[in-house]
């Protein structure tokens, strides 16, 4: 696939953007990452009963999954010396450079065989309730009905336009067969219509991925038709991971979930930055535009047994744009 032309002459794609977005100025060093995951982000992680994977099916298109489980399914754990049944996330008092998480996605989900072997995966852990997140991208191994996450690199992000909204668990939850088409349905668009949040799965030209978080108030994710859909991107903390990759690579997954029901709605396609200042000008708070095109959706009722109060809307969302 081609790839954004500010990569052309083989600079990094975040390095090319953050550029392009004026953040070469002198002094400004970029943002902090480690490999490690510090005591207090451990026990962060414990806390969590979801987590979103983002990888690549065999065919090479990106995905973003849900996985769910009660707190403690998801920990982080030190290097491969760990013997199994280590003693949880609470007691590690160095830095973790691992993750396990005690799920993998149901038969139907797109990455169901893509995690029963190994795998790059990107990771995000996103608190609602307290607008937090984490991001943890590195290499998944099979561990028992679970996966183990061998880390590359660890992040946080600030909490802007994270909607803060309450779990509980439906206890008589189904879930419904995976459906899939290759295009989204009127029902399928309203869902994104009234969406306050989705999440991104992207890679670079080397296959490492990502998983990053989007959110704002309904509306913010616009139709433009059954095929092809965009988002304002706002200003953040000048990280452009997302943006970075799609200016190498313009493969995307994105993960919408309706918090009421636990129906998810998973798409793979291609993305593109669109830098036009009067695409952005149409989009309240829009420091940029990205543009998705559809290839394929999986939708799926009922994915989890996890259900989500009603979202308090972040006072960092910009109003939603008219129209569509």
């Amino acid at each position: 696939m081609a790839t954004d032309s500010i990569t052309a002459a083989g600079v990094p794609g975040e390095l090319a953007v953050r550029r392009r977005a004026g953040f070469d100025r002198p002094g400004y060093s970029g943002p902090s990452r480690s490999r490690r995951i510090p005591p207090i982000a451990a026990r962060f992680l414990t806390e969590q009963p979801m987590v979103v994977v983002g990888a690549a099916d065999g065919a090479g298109r990106l995905w973003a999954s849900q996985l769910t489980g009660p707190p403690g399914f998801l920990r982080a754990e030190p290097g491969a010396a760990t013997e199994p049944g280590a003693a949880a996330a609470e007691a590690v008092t160095e830095a973790a450079d691992a993750v396990t998480v005690a799920a993998r996605p149901a038969a139907g989900d797109p990455l169901a065989a893509v995690l029963g072997g190994p795998a790059a995966v990107g990771l995000i852990a996103l608190q609602p309730a307290r607008r937090r997140r984490m991001r943890m991208n590195g290499r998944s191994l099979p561990s028992g009905s679970g996966i183990r996450v061998t880390l590359d690199e660890v992040f946080s992000n600030c909490p802007k336009y994270i909607q803060g909204r309450e779990p509980w668990v439906e206890p008589n939850s189904t879930p419904g067969p995976a459906l899939r088409t290759g295009e989204l349905t009127a029902e399928q668009q309203r869902l994104i219509h009234r969406a306050d949040t989705f999440f991104v799965s992207t890679a670079n030209r080397r296959g490492d991925v990502d998983a990053s978080h989007r959110g704002g108030n309904p509306g913010f994710v616009q139709l433009l038709d059954a095929n092809r859909l965009r988002w304002p991107d706002y200003q953040g903390n000048a990280m452009f991971c997302t943006l970075g990759n799609l200016a190498e690579h313009p493969a995307a997954g994105l993960l919408f979930i309706d918090w009421a029901s636990g129906d998810t709605l998973q798409l793979t396609g291609s993305a593109r930055t669109d830098w036009d200042q009067r695409h952005a000008g149409e989009l309240p708070g829009a420091q940029r535009v990205v543009e998705f095109t559809v290839t394929e959706v999986v939708a799926t009722a009922r994915a989890s047994g996890l259900r989500w109060t009603r979202a308090e809307y972040s006072k960092f969302n910009p109003p939603a744009p008219e129209g569509r």
